[in-house]
């Protein structure tokens, strides 16, 4: 097959991946500006090389001209998380969606493989829209937590290393260290609440933070210098006490103030 050619059957799959990855790192946003715990913590994606599509072909007696229907992973999205829990809530955002439809699901959670990978797997049909009309395709959605992503990375890279004929030392060693990824994610699990109170406080912070920089900014231009620094001055006092209610009623009253000073300036 011509390179022109796979170009042009991959544009589709690259303008997929970065629309997913595009839509789920908005998902993300929303959460955090919403004062709310996100279960996705981040996310990336590739399109396949060729050379990788070729090999899996072959390995699966794919002729060239069914590579689309019969490959699933052209396109890949991975969606990492905090904590085991995070995985049903991603999963349920991703049914519930209008703009992804799922075709087939694959638990590697409770059902984890024999050498001792665990994700969860969801392949979609997804709509773009192209010079030459819409296409529908397929990608595949790996969902799992840090320490699962972690694991999977390092057991990718001996698998390429070792071409599907690793030592079996070292998969007895993959192995025990898959068992103490599995242990870690239940003690994560153990301190989960506390950890996204904490979270979610530090998000709630950071927001209310940048609302006031914004409207002391934009009272150097509407009021007197020395009454925006004396309210700078008071936001730095309040903001070094760490206490947030005081920070949140610091914000109200700046609203007010700030407000206050634009009906001015309109009249």
């Amino acid at each position: 097959m011509e390179i022109q050619l796979w170009r042009k059957i991959l544009d589709p799959y690259i303008l997929a991946v970065d629309e997913l990855v595009v839509k789920f790192n908005h998902i993300i946003k929303e959460y955090r500006e919403s004062g709310e715990y996100s279960p996705i913590e981040q996310v990336d994606g590739r399109v396949k090389k060729i050379s990788s599509i070729l090999e899996k072909a072959q390995k699966k007696k794919v002729n060239l001209e069914d590579i689309e229907a019969q490959i699933e992973d052209i396109a890949g999205i991975r969606i990492i998380c905090q904590f085991v829990e995070d995985i049903d809530k991603v999963v349920d955002i991703i049914r519930n969606r209008e703009d992804m439809e799922i075709k087939s699901e694959k638990d590697y959670i409770n059902n984890q493989k024999a050498s001792g990978y665990r994700s969860y797997h969801i392949i979609i049909y997804y709509k773009v829209e192209t010079l030459k009309g819409p296409k529908k395709l397929q990608a595949e959605i790996q969902i799992r937590t840090l320490a699962m992503n972690f694991w999977a990375t390092i057991e990718h890279s001996l698998q390429y290393k070792y071409k599907q004929n690793m030592p079996e030392h070292i998969k007895m060693r993959l192995l025990n260290a898959a068992n103490a990824i599995l242990v870690l994610d239940e003690e994560m699990s153990v301190v989960r609440s506390e950890i996204m109170d904490s979270q979610n406080s530090f998000n709630i912070k950071a927001n209310i933070v940048a609302d006031i920089l914004t409207n002391i900014q934009n009272l150097y231009s509407l009021a007197n210098k020395r009454e925006v620094i004396k309210i700078q001055d008071e936001f730095y006092r309040i903001y070094q006490s760490g206490d947030l209610e005081q920070l949140e009623r610091f914000n109200k009253e700046l609203d007010i103030i700030s407000e206050g000073y634009r009906a001015q300036s309109l009249n």
